[in-house]
């Protein structure tokens, strides 16, 4: 079933692997360059159904940190559309992830411990649905006022129509990870006592107004993702349940495919990762009858086919294993007998017959 093409509106995917969104912190001034085009196409190359880009951010201040890849301005596009060409001539279709980071953003890259860069230092003061900061070791940020959830929604909507013209055929929302729209859901960093913060259809305002926002211009026959922290894996934090209830909610509002992650909204959890630990999110929200992708830990074909024929989700979002293996589905493809997986035709000679 790993190899079993899916249509979602108009657009069929080869196969259900799919790149998951993987920071790169590789970009000058949110521009997409040689490394992006090479990472992204080798997985492409490599036999991905799907590719998405990393969390691009939708104005300035929403990156993680000042190298992360964005689509805030019309000059971003001519370098994306070069990534999304190479990869539909592969047979992959070419997708893109928006976001803000709110509170998290302003920080050093991985490599480079994650510190909070001062404004002082280049950084950027952090925006968030209430003055709470992440931690201790990051700043307080500031409270968004209404007009600024707006001019946010409407750097969404200005994102997707240049991912559009980039050649973009998916888009996904990131809802996950303790980033702004996250925020805004968990009762942990939304205070708010406005029509934006309390009871759970305040908290998903933000979101539901971006999905609409995003819809209004992108094309009805391409398929809109979102993507969620389905727990905060902490007491008094979004739960599984009120996942579930999400499903039912955006089903109507124009989202395909709900892709449950989890954690990420505050720093003092440990969250019990191990192999196929966030599939029963995706199993749960499955049942409310959207489309679902499950991520996290899955590393083998036999792993994910079992995900999929058992019915706990639709799509198997990888991110690691494909690091460490971008030709993971060509391999994965002769492991469970799938003999008729095209190779680019330049690498044919290497594929050993039975």
């Amino acid at each position: 079933m790993l190899f079993t093409p899916l249509t979602i509106r108009s657009i069929a995917l080869k196969n259900r692997i799919v790149v998951s969104p993987m920071c790169q912190y590789s970009s000058e001034d949110g521009f997409a360059n040689d490394w992006h085009l090479v990472h992204l196409g080798s997985r492409a190359v490599g036999g991905a159904g799907l590719v998405f880009t990393e969390a691009t951010a939708v104005c300035p201040e929403g990156r993680i940190s000042p190298h992360d890849l964005g689509i805030w301005k019309d000059g971003h596009i001519e370098q994306l559309k070069k990534i999304t060409h190479f990869i539909e001539q592969q047979g992959a279709v070419p997708g893109i992830q928006l976001a803000h980071a709110g509170r998290k953003a302003s920080v050093t890259e991985p490599w480079n411990q994650d510190k909070l860069i001062p404004v002082s230092d280049g950084g950027w003061k952090t925006v968030a649905p209430s003055p709470v900061p992440f931690s201790d070791e990051k700043d307080t940020p500031l409270e968004l006022s209404v007009s600024d959830i707006k001019k946010i929604v409407g750097d969404f909507k200005a994102a997707a129509v240049r991912a559009l013209a980039a050649g973009f055929k998916v888009i996904e929302i990131h809802g996950a990870h303790g980033y702004l729209i996250n925020e805004f859901m968990s009762p942990l960093s939304n205070q708010r006592s406005d029509d934006y913060g309390g009871s759970i259809e305040n908290r998903i305002r933000f979101l539901l107004e971006i999905i609409g926002a995003i819809r209004n211009v992108w094309p009805v026959e391409f398929p809109l993702f979102l993507r969620i922290s389905a727990s905060d894996w902490a007491d008094g934090g979004w739960t599984i349940e009120d996942s579930v209830k999400l499903g039912e909610m955006v089903k109507g509002h124009g989202v395909d495919l709900i892709d449950c992650s989890s954690g990420g909204v505050v720093s003092y959890v440990k969250i019990p990762a191990r192999p196929n630990y966030q599939v029963p999110f995706a199993e749960a929200v499955r049942k409310t009858g959207i489309l679902t992708g499950a991520v996290g830990i899955i590393v083998s074909a036999d792993q994910a086919e079992e995900i999929l024929t058992t019915g706990q989700a639709d799509l198997i979002f990888m991110a690691r294993e494909l690091l460490r293996d971008p030709y993971f589905p060509l391999r994965a493809a002769r492991e469970l007998g799938n003999d008729e997986m095209p190779w680019p035709v330049q690498y044919e000679r290497a594929k050993r017959k039975k």
